[in-house]
């Protein structure tokens, strides 16, 4: 956290910092909550038993993967598209600072600017998506019966009052657009096609980059909607909104040191809780973002050696944008008292292939976190899990290595870095169909041990 007045300890009152420290002296009569591994076997999915210091049994006997859901669902199944900048992201970011709040953490939100878009929403029958929409499409509402085009170009059949529904042709939108318009479309519907360096990815929802305006709204619909239109869906209704003057929020939650923290120093474990347009975002970064909170809980009693720090990344989706604004904000002490941060980006796939737990630094090397996670890996029974460290980027914690700050980004993928689950960025992300709760235990685990062994030991 930016420049600010050290905390009392009065708001973790002494009995629970002295059971903070219990924890650390015996741990056998802990009650472990369903979803939570006992520390003394082996672990679920580890390929050995583990050997864990008093301080991982700490960790370990506190967190829960099932605990974790019950954030998760609020963020994806009730909260859904948290776009940035919108009315569903700032919903998010008052959820997570009211949590921590009740945790006793103190908490900043850390407002910016972020740019204007166009989203609309559509419905059919029972069923209520969210797309992205074209900046030089119109805003409004409409509604018709559907006509599909394919991958036509030009259009000869009279349109009036129905909406166009078109296979993109890359490059040719405009086109498309407007020979739609031009025979009275109320509305052109674009389906995404996959790209050609991961076609194992389905087609997310996309902003239709047009070259001149169209007076009818132009919606850049996911794969996966466009299937369900063309499945049977024969009529129905569209609105766009001009979403303008936008703020997004970084939520920044610290406790500080038990023990004597002369220099100030501080763990940061983060995540995102933004999601791209069309997609409820459960496995990118609901997840990451329900770690950390689950983790805020967990450790909020334990004793430490440095200030721990929960920060929950707005705007990653639009260029880590959230993350490179807080750190621009840091001064240069600041920014060396951090000892490193704790990026947690798509953590708990279901994806069978995503099978590996993936330690990415920016620049491929070993740093604080990196090594902090393979400790914890190697102490827990789960190295036959992990690979790395990769040289991956791509997630906040870029912005900390622009700054010289030891970070990692932490994620269940294939057998390279880059081989994502085919639902990524899709309405497909769900909680029911993108989460397991295995491996959001494993993540918990080694993220939860790994920091505190930094927050403990220094």
């Amino acid at each position: 956290m930016p420049e600010s007045p050290r905390r009392p300890l009065d708001r973790f009152p002494r009995r629970e910092l002295l059971a903070g420290a219990a924890a650390l002296a015996g741990l056998t009569t802990v009650g472990l909550l369903p979803g939570t591994a006992s520390a003394a076997g082996q672990r679920p999915g580890a390929a050995r038993g583990p050997a864990p210091t008093p301080g991982d049994t700490a960790v370990t006997t506190r967190v829960s993967a099932r605990r974790a859901l019950r954030h998760l669902r609020v963020l994806s199944d009730d909260i859904g598209w948290r776009v940035t900048g919108t009315r569903r992201e700032h919903r998010a970011a008052h959820y997570i600072a009211g949590t921590l709040r009740d945790l006793g953490y103190t908490v900043e939100l850390q407002p910016f600017s972020v740019p204007d878009k166009k989203l609309a929403e559509l419905r059919a029958g029972g069923e209520h998506w969210q797309s992205a929409a074209a900046t030089l499409g119109a805003a409004g509402r409409a509604k018709g019966r559907v006509t599909d085009l394919g991958e036509a170009t030009e259009v000869t059949a009279d349109l009036t009052g129905r909406i166009a529904l078109f296979t993109r042709v890359p490059g040719k939108e405009q086109a498309q657009a407007q020979a739609a318009a031009a025979k009275g479309a109320r509305a052109v519907l674009i389906v995404n096609v996959r790209s050609t360096t991961y076609p194992e990815r389905k087609a997310a929802t996309f902003f239709p980059a047009l070259e001149a305006p169209v007076q009818v709204p132009v919606l850049g619909l996911a794969e996966h909607h466009g299937e369900l239109i063309r499945e049977g869906v024969r009529a129905l209704s569209l609105e766009v909104t001009a979403h303008t003057g936008l703020t997004s929020h970084n939520v920044i939650a610290e406790r500080r040191a038990t023990r004597p923290n002369p220099g100030g120093r501080a763990v940061i474990v983060g995540a995102h809780y933004d999601s791209v347009p069309g997609s409820p975002g459960g496995n990118d970064d609901g997840s990451g973002t329900a770690l950390c909170l689950e983790l805020a809980r967990a450790t909020r009693r334990l004793p430490t050696q440095q200030d721990l720090r929960f920060c929950l990344w707005g705007a990653e989706e639009l260029g880590l944008v959230g993350a490179r604004h807080y750190v621009k904000g840091l001064d240069d002490a600041a920014a060396a008292r951090i000892t490193g941060c704790f990026q947690n980006d798509m953590v708990a796939t279901s994806h069978p292939a995503a099978d590996t737990y993936w330690l990415l630094s920016v620049d491929g090397k070993p740093n604080t976190t990196t090594t902090a996670i393979a400790g914890a890996a190697e102490r827990l029974g789960y190295t036959g899990r992990t690979k790395g460290p990769a040289a991956r980027g791509s997630s906040d914690h870029e912005a900390f290595h622009e700054r010289g700050i030891a970070a990692g980004n932490f994620s269940w993928r294939g057998e390279a870095p880059s081989q994502l689950e085919p639902v990524y960025h899709t309405p497909e992300d769900t909680v029911e169909g993108n989460i397991s709760l295995e491996r959001l235990q494993i993540s918990l685990e080694l993220i939860g041990c790994a920091a505190y062994d930094v927050a403990l030991n220094g």
